[in-house]
């Protein structure tokens, strides 16, 4: 296995024993950050151990994440979501994940997405494919029209603010099934070819870098709504490639 992955694993485990003991706990602390949003003392304990469990294993890379932001710059950097579905965590929803991502200047090279209350871990490494904790290698699917697709988005009031209503909702119409699995769920599922396209606006760069590389490793393809394959523009599209032009022609649509 390639070391880095390997490592990415041993994070994820790390996390998965932290989060799992704060789950669902009567004293669990939840606050409301500066932008409205929840974190809780899970949150913030289990991203202080990746950071700390990195400093000792790569004291040259670099760190970003969402509780506590960058650390350094360097060639090598991973980037961390401890919880990505702090508000499921909060309220007891098993639909939360650990995000862990290591890229190299502008390219992803590995990513795990562990979601202990669901039994369920996706990883993978560039060029070694995408797998899950069953030991399946991932795919996506092979539908080729909108009217047989399967698509699943967050919450659905984000695309309106954003003046994308309109064109978002033209989408949901041409879809054969729309679900809102949300958050790291709707990618892992368009990666296992269970579904064919996630999206999700308001995205940060540790909401998505492992999500690019276990998609794009599955044969998928992961971009953002204008089609660029970036992690840093607040939006992210998977889907298992036939679709995925489809799909940003429908949002672009005015």
């Amino acid at each position: 296995m390639h070391p880095e992955l390997q490592l990415a694993l041993e994070l994820a485990d790390l996390a998965d024993a932290l989060t799992m003991e704060r789950f669902r706990a009567t004293d669990l602390r939840v606050d409301t950050k500066a932008d409205s949003t929840p974190v809780t003392d899970a949150d913030r304990r289990t991203e202080e151990a990746l950071r700390e469990r990195l400093r000792a294993a790569r004291p040259a890379h670099a760190v970003a994440g969402e509780e506590f932001g960058a650390d350094g710059e360097a060639e090598w950097r991973w980037l961390l979501d401890p919880i990505d579905g702090t508000k499921n965590y909060a309220r007891g929803v098993p639909v939360w994940a650990t995000l862990i991502a290591l890229r190299r200047n502008d390219e992803g090279v590995c990513g795990v997405v562990s979601a202990p209350a669901l039994g369920r871990r996706w990883f993978a490494a560039r060029g070694d494919g995408a797998w899950s904790s069953s030991g399946d290698r991932l795919a996506v699917s092979s539908v080729a029209q909108l009217d047989a697709a399967s698509l699943s988005c967050t919450d659905v009031r984000d695309f309106a603010n954003l003046g994308l209503g309109e064109q978002f909702h033209a989408l949901l119409r041409s879809c054969r099934v729309v679900r809102g699995f949300g958050d790291f769920w709707s990618h892992m599922l368009t990666a296992e070819g269970a579904i064919d396209v996630g999206i999700e606006v308001g995205t940060q760069p540790w909401d998505v870098a492992a999500v690019q590389v276990i998609v794009e490793e599955s044969g998928g393809r992961f971009s953002d709504l204008h089609g660029a394959r970036r992690i840093d523009t607040r939006s992210a599209v998977t889907s298992n490639g036939v679709l995925h032009e489809q799909v940003l022609a429908m949002m672009r649509r005015a």
